[in-house]
Protein backbone atom coordinates (compact mmCIF):
# COMPACT_ATOMS: atom_id res chain seq x y z
CA UNK A 1 0.00 0.00 0.00
CA UNK A 2 1.22 3.92 -0.80
CA UNK A 3 0.44 5.83 2.10
CA UNK A 4 2.04 8.75 0.26
CA UNK A 5 -1.01 11.08 -0.53
CA UNK A 6 -0.87 12.46 -4.15
CA UNK A 7 -2.50 15.79 -5.52
CA UNK A 8 -5.44 14.27 -6.94
CA UNK A 9 -7.78 16.79 -8.44
CA UNK A 10 -9.52 14.86 -11.24
CA UNK A 11 -12.75 13.17 -10.20
CA UNK A 12 -13.31 10.54 -7.80
CA UNK A 13 -15.77 7.76 -7.61
CA UNK A 14 -19.33 7.98 -5.65
CA UNK A 15 -18.70 6.18 -2.17
CA UNK A 16 -21.98 4.92 -2.17
CA UNK A 17 -24.23 1.72 -2.71
CA UNK A 18 -21.79 -1.98 -3.81
CA UNK A 19 -19.28 0.68 -4.99
CA UNK A 20 -18.60 2.28 -1.82
CA UNK A 21 -18.23 -0.87 -0.78
CA UNK A 22 -15.13 -1.57 -2.86
CA UNK A 23 -14.03 1.53 -1.89
CA UNK A 24 -14.00 1.03 1.41
CA UNK A 25 -12.12 -2.11 1.23
CA UNK A 26 -9.24 -0.38 -0.77
CA UNK A 27 -9.32 1.98 2.09
CA UNK A 28 -8.17 -0.57 4.59
CA UNK A 29 -5.35 -1.88 2.10
CA UNK A 30 -7.73 -4.86 0.81
CA UNK A 31 -8.72 -5.22 -3.14
CA UNK A 32 -11.91 -7.17 -2.82
CA UNK A 33 -13.94 -8.47 -5.55
CA UNK A 34 -17.22 -10.17 -4.98
CA UNK A 35 -17.54 -14.04 -5.53
CA UNK A 36 -20.80 -15.76 -6.13
CA UNK A 37 -21.69 -18.12 -3.65
CA UNK A 38 -23.47 -20.65 -6.10
CA UNK A 39 -20.59 -20.72 -8.89
CA UNK A 40 -17.67 -19.57 -7.37
CA UNK A 41 -16.97 -17.00 -10.24
CA UNK A 42 -15.06 -13.46 -9.09
CA UNK A 43 -16.96 -10.31 -10.48
CA UNK A 44 -16.57 -6.53 -10.99
CA UNK A 45 -17.95 -3.97 -10.72
CA UNK A 46 -19.94 -4.68 -7.90
CA UNK A 47 -23.50 -5.95 -8.48
CA UNK A 48 -26.55 -7.50 -6.82
CA UNK A 49 -26.63 -10.30 -9.16
CA UNK A 50 -24.07 -13.31 -10.99
CA UNK A 51 -23.68 -12.54 -14.48
CA UNK A 52 -23.40 -15.82 -14.79
CA UNK A 53 -25.95 -17.80 -12.67
CA UNK A 54 -27.93 -14.72 -11.50
CA UNK A 55 -27.51 -16.03 -7.90
CA UNK A 56 -28.04 -13.00 -5.23
CA UNK A 57 -25.87 -15.17 -2.98
CA UNK A 58 -21.84 -13.64 -2.70
CA UNK A 59 -19.48 -12.39 -0.72
CA UNK A 60 -16.00 -9.90 -0.50
CA UNK A 61 -13.44 -12.12 -1.65
CA UNK A 62 -9.68 -10.72 -1.24
CA UNK A 63 -7.85 -10.61 -4.11
CA UNK A 64 -4.08 -11.26 -4.54
CA UNK A 65 -3.76 -8.38 -6.50
CA UNK A 66 -1.66 -10.03 -9.15
CA UNK A 67 -2.62 -10.09 -13.08
CA UNK A 68 -1.25 -9.30 -15.85
CA UNK A 69 -1.86 -6.31 -18.57
CA UNK A 70 -4.64 -7.65 -20.83
CA UNK A 71 -4.32 -4.73 -22.90
CA UNK A 72 -4.07 -0.53 -22.99
CA UNK A 73 -5.05 2.22 -25.20
CA UNK A 74 -2.75 5.47 -25.45
CA UNK A 75 -4.83 8.45 -24.63
CA UNK A 76 -3.50 11.61 -26.61
CA UNK A 77 -6.52 13.88 -26.55
CA UNK A 78 -8.06 13.15 -22.86
CA UNK A 79 -11.60 13.98 -22.71
CA UNK A 80 -11.99 15.54 -19.52
CA UNK A 81 -9.89 18.61 -18.78
CA UNK A 82 -8.90 17.17 -15.32
CA UNK A 83 -6.44 15.12 -17.47
CA UNK A 84 -4.95 17.07 -19.69
CA UNK A 85 -1.91 17.33 -17.83
CA UNK A 86 -1.44 13.87 -17.57
CA UNK A 87 -1.56 12.98 -21.78
CA UNK A 88 -0.19 11.10 -23.03
CA UNK A 89 -1.05 8.31 -20.98
CA UNK A 90 -2.18 4.51 -20.82
CA UNK A 91 -5.26 3.43 -19.10
CA UNK A 92 -4.56 0.08 -19.15
CA UNK A 93 -7.04 -3.43 -18.93
CA UNK A 94 -5.82 -5.67 -15.79
CA UNK A 95 -6.81 -9.41 -15.70
CA UNK A 96 -6.16 -10.78 -12.23
CA UNK A 97 -5.58 -14.13 -11.05
CA UNK A 98 -8.99 -14.14 -9.73
CA UNK A 99 -10.39 -13.82 -13.39
CA UNK A 100 -12.04 -10.28 -12.98
CA UNK A 101 -10.62 -7.54 -15.62
CA UNK A 102 -10.48 -4.06 -14.37
CA UNK A 103 -9.19 -0.56 -15.81
CA UNK A 104 -6.51 0.86 -13.86
CA UNK A 105 -3.11 2.03 -14.88
CA UNK A 106 0.33 0.75 -14.56
CA UNK A 107 2.49 3.38 -12.67
CA UNK A 108 5.83 2.41 -12.92
CA UNK A 109 5.88 2.05 -16.34
CA UNK A 110 5.28 4.63 -19.75
CA UNK A 111 2.96 3.62 -22.46
CA UNK A 112 5.95 2.55 -24.73
CA UNK A 113 7.24 -0.01 -22.34
CA UNK A 114 3.53 -1.67 -21.56
CA UNK A 115 3.36 -5.72 -23.24
CA UNK A 116 0.83 -7.84 -23.24
CA UNK A 117 0.93 -10.43 -20.39
CA UNK A 118 3.09 -8.26 -18.13
CA UNK A 119 2.71 -9.35 -14.63
CA UNK A 120 1.77 -6.56 -12.13
CA UNK A 121 0.74 -6.10 -8.84
CA UNK A 122 -1.31 -4.12 -6.56
CA UNK A 123 0.01 -0.64 -5.08
CA UNK A 124 -3.30 1.55 -3.65
CA UNK A 125 -2.61 4.64 -3.75
CA UNK A 126 -4.53 7.23 -1.25
CA UNK A 127 -6.00 10.35 -3.46
CA UNK A 128 -8.59 11.79 -1.15
CA UNK A 129 -8.90 11.52 3.09
CA UNK A 130 -11.71 8.82 2.01
CA UNK A 131 -10.26 7.33 -1.11
CA UNK A 132 -7.80 4.87 -1.98
CA UNK A 133 -7.19 3.78 -5.82
CA UNK A 134 -6.40 0.48 -6.81
CA UNK A 135 -3.20 1.07 -9.37
CA UNK A 136 -0.62 -1.42 -10.41
CA UNK A 137 3.40 -1.71 -10.67
CA UNK A 138 5.45 -4.01 -12.28
CA UNK A 139 5.70 -7.72 -10.42
CA UNK A 140 8.89 -7.79 -8.37
CA UNK A 141 8.74 -11.50 -9.30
Amino acid sequence: MNAARADHAKPLPALTGLAGEFYRWCAQGELRFQRCEDCGRHRHVPRELCAHCASSKWVWARSSGRGMVFSWTDVVRPLHPAFAEDAPYAPVIVELDEGVRMLSRVVDCAAGELAIGMAVELVLTQVSDQVWLPYFRRSKD
